[in-house]
């Protein structure tokens, strides 16, 4: 069984890691049994070799005495106990990631130790983002006894630690720090509609529309249904949703206007910070500016210039409008679609001035130490 091999290498680098070495360390790996790392043989194969590798790498340190899997994992196997005593949930609908960390917050804050927990996302971003917004609206002395390790094991990994698992395993490996990461916040002009969280980008326009259409047909259609929507949205989205002007204002932290335009638009992203990617990997904010506009262009055009997406060479083109800001309001006269780390909505004119900013640094991922 694919899932119980996995959680068993796991296992072994959770005891000789040294993260949080001076306290009770409690491990969850949230598991995506659907996901392509998990599903895509010639994936999983890759996942396997580097799994075993980091496996001998761990059993050369010291194992710890003060480590095992979260009480949340054990009750939640409801079988045999296998996966639960290491660790391990597998996700079994949508949504059910979030169930499981909001379990665990109410595990941590039931606990009379100092225990820290290891929380870890085996998927793609979506298993991610449903993870993370219950941890962003934890209190912060909860979230203060938790760390984040995001695995690479979907078809898209924008939002993981690193692109290649052994990269994202050796944060389990060697000395590690925590960094609070920022979130971003969609809110609209309707009530009850929204505020919507991403962690690495959210964005308007045709990018949004891609996402939503891979997500309605990626279990029909084989292959890369990603990149079959990219090839068809270039051609034909601004048939099926107007692309009209949008009125867009952005700020620094200081409420300073660094941005005023009035401008068509196919797509607005805006990151958590700059230099990220989406829709595997591809480079819209390549380097430090953290909101990326593309103007509306004729077919040939944007023909030309998709294949520059993946680069990031699109930033030198005179369609584009790349700066930094916290805040970002937008308007327009028509619907446009949203999406956040590849979740979709769609915004009507009843809903403007939409607005995404950067929150407060709050969720603890895993750095390198120096």
């Amino acid at each position: 069984m694919i899932l119980r091999e996995f959680a068993q290498d796991l296992t072994e680098l959770c005891f000789h890691t040294p993260l949080a070495s001076g306290r009770p360390l409690r491990w969850t790996i949230i598991a995506n049994p659907t996901a392509g790392g998990f599903t895509i043989r010639s994936r999983w194969k890759k996942h396997q070799t580097a799994l075993k590798d980091a496996r001998e790498i761990a059993a050369k340190k010291a194992r710890r005495d003060n480590a095992g899997p979260s009480q949340t994992a054990r009750e939640a196997d409801g079988s045999s106990g296998d996966l639960g005593n290491l660790g391990l949930i597998p996700t079994r609908e949508p949504g059910h990631a979030g169930k499981i960390v909001r379990a665990l917050l109410d595990e941590a804050g039931a606990e009379a130790g100092s225990s820290f927990h290891l929380l870890i996302t085996a998927g793609g971003d979506g298993t991610t983002l449903e993870a993370l917004i219950p941890l962003f609206e934890a209190p912060p002395v909860l979230r203060s006894r938790f760390a984040v390790l995001r695995l690479p094991m979907g078809t898209g990994n924008d939002g993981a630690d690193a692109w290649e698992l052994d990269k994202a395993l050796e944060l389990l490996l060697y000395p590690t720090r925590i960094e609070r990461a920022r979130a971003l916040r969609l809110t609209t002009r309707t009530p009850g509609k929204g505020p919507f969280l991403a962690f690495n980008i959210l964005s308007v326009g045709l990018d949004a529309f891609v996402t939503h259409m891979t997500n309605k047909t990626k279990n029909k259609l084989p292959g890369d249904s990603y990149k079959l929507w990219v090839d068809i949205a270039s051609l034909l989205y601004d048939r099926l949703y107007r692309v009209g002007p949008l009125e867009v204002r952005a700020f620094d932290g200081t409420g300073r206007t660094v941005q005023a335009f009035r401008e068509p638009l196919l797509l607005l992203a805006v990151g958590a910070s700059g230099r990220r990617t989406y829709g595997s990997h591809k480079r819209i904010l390549p380097d430090d500016r953290n909101v990326c506009g593309v103007k509306q262009m004729p077919l040939l055009r944007k023909v030309a210039l998709k294949g520059l997406f993946t680069t990031g060479g699109h930033i030198d083109k005179p369609e584009s409008i790349l700066f930094t800001a916290d805040r970002v309001e937008f308007r327009g006269e028509y619907p446009i679609l949203a999406q956040m780390d590849g979740e979709a909505i769609l915004l009507t004119p009843e809903d403007f001035p939409g607005t995404i900013e950067l929150t407060d640094p709050v969720i603890p991922v895993l750095k390198r130490s120096l």
